[in-house]
């Protein structure tokens, strides 16, 4: 059994399985750090542009609405006369790296820092919004340029005569985004490395809990392990160890079990060859042996090989109800009909102990199940029923339905069975009194017998008994078999 755990263990790949787990761990890790990592860079230019070209406009707003208004104050009748200007508007061209444009009412340009165009009409959505009343501050994709446009008022009427437009170069802040570009990059490839091997650690511990299965898996040596699996890190480890130890225990119980199946069955088998061993011995060591005797003697040998071969068939009945349920042949059966097929072959053996067989059928029962099954299960338990009866007892067989299930109680006043034995009956080969269940025939498969066929059909069996007074079977079967 031990060979078998092991190598199931391997063959399942729970080792790549913990491997795969380190592995997917390390990878979303490194995902979950090194995404906003990446996406940082991006992120801290742009604010860092946004932020440089806000600041830029707000120092070009705060200089240039100062210069707006005095060349407004300085309009006498609607007429426009920045003359007196230039100077000023050229040390802020300088300061600022760009240029100023002043247009009048007319659209006409009447001073350009550049000096190139003088005299042109300028037409744009800034310069239009200006004589709106509006300022206006913006920087097309691309461009190199922030650039403001100011409306200049009269001073005592506020009337819009003119635009004052400021264009700043951006190469400052474009050269500043590149450098700190630069800084990121370096801080970006230091914290990859980080992650990474945060990501490595981390996985490591993590898995670190569930790697203790694998140990103790792999630490089953000559038997099963004799304590339980108890890893209490996460809920998972917990849940895991749950699993583990049920399945382990399972494991010891099936490995219990086969082991004295084995032992009953070789054990079965071996006690009527030996009987009949000791006889043919006895036969073949005397001389002159009197015709009575040999008569006697293969009388009992006839009834070891009969023993012998009731063994044989109930174990063959057990495989065959140990295989899958495409072997169940079910049909439409009246359980009714069935039942009293079942009493008319076991009336003789009831009468030869005057032992009364009485059927109380309720209502007819039409199922659908493997009548040779059926038969063969409810044959044991009437069977088991008058074997260990008293003399001149009585056997109650009652049937029952509703629209589900049906219902089959077995009831005797015989012997009983001691209440510490109830739950061990369906075993294999279990026997409450072996020297009495083998005066009468028993092989101790009966009632296992009956349950498999039972189960097969998706049912229940269950005993209600109390020892010198009784037994109850109650079976209930589904009227309708489904896979």
């Amino acid at each position: 059994m031990k060979e078998k755990i092991k190598e199931k263990f391997n063959n399942s790949g729970i080792k790549r399985l913990f491997k795969s787990l380190q592995l997917r761990i390390f990878f979303i890790i490194c995902l979950v750090g090194i995404i906003p990592i990446l996406l940082m860079k991006s992120s801290i230019l742009e604010n860092y542009e946004e932020q440089s070209v806000i600041q830029r406009g707000r120092m070009l707003q705060n200089q240039c609405s100062n210069l707006a208004f005095r060349m407004g104050s300085a309009v006498a009748n609607l007429n426009l006369d920045i003359s007196g200007f230039k100077t000023e508007m050229e040390q802020l061209a300088n300061l600022y790296n760009g240029r100023l444009v002043v247009a009048n009412r007319d659209f006409k340009i009447i001073e350009d820092t550049y000096g190139l165009d003088t005299g042109k009409l300028l037409v744009s959505e800034e310069v239009v919004q200006c004589f709106q009343g509006e300022t206006s501050l913006s920087r097309g994709p691309g461009s190199r340029f922030v650039e403001l446009a100011i409306p200049i008022e009269e001073a005592v009427t506020e009337e819009v005569v003119g635009a004052l437009v400021v264009s700043s170069e951006t190469a400052n802040i474009m050269e500043g985004k590149e450098e700190l570009g630069r800084q990121v990059l370096i801080l970006q490839v230091g914290m990859v490395m980080a992650v990474l091997l945060a990501a490595f650690y981390a996985s490591i511990i993590l898995v670190r809990p569930f790697s203790k299965v694998t140990q103790s898996l792999e630490g089953i040596s000559g038997g099963f392990l004799e304590d339980n699996l108890s890893i209490l890190d996460y809920t998972e480890t917990q849940v895991l160890s749950e699993a583990y130890n049920r399945m382990l225990g399972r494991m010891k119980v099936l490995d219990d079990s086969r082991q004295e199946f084995v032992s009953n069955v070789s054990h079965e088998l071996k006690t009527p060859i030996t009987s009949m061993k000791v006889l043919a011995d006895s036969l073949l060591s005397q001389e002159d042996v009197p015709a009575e005797l040999y008569k006697e003697f293969l009388q009992d040998i006839t009834q070891e090989i009969e023993r012998e071969n009731k063994i044989i068939n109930d174990l063959l009945a057990l495989v065959k109800m140990d295989r899958k349920a495409s072997d169940v042949n079910i049909r439409s059966v009246n359980i009714n009909e069935l039942i009293e097929l079942i009493l008319k072959r076991l009336r003789p053996i009831a009468a030869k102990r005057n032992i009364e067989l009485v059927l109380d059928s309720y209502k007819p029962v039409i199922a659908e199940v493997d009548d040779t099954k059926l038969t063969l299960a409810l044959s044991n338990l009437v069977e088991n029923a008058i074997k260990y009866n008293n003399d001149g007892g009585w056997v109650h067989l009652s049937i029952n339905t509703d629209h589900k299930y049906f219902y089959i109680k077995v009831e005797d006043n015989g012997i009983g069975i001691p209440k510490d034995d109830q739950e061990h009956i369906f075993e294999r080969f279990f026997r409450v009194d072996k020297s009495h269940s083998r005066e009468i025939g028993g092989t101790g498969l009966g009632l296992a017998i009956a349950r498999n066929a039972v189960l097969m059909h998706h049912g229940v069996i269950k005993v209600f008994s109390e020892e010198g007074v009784g037994t109850t079977f109650t079976v209930r079967v589904p009227l309708t078999y489904t896979e």
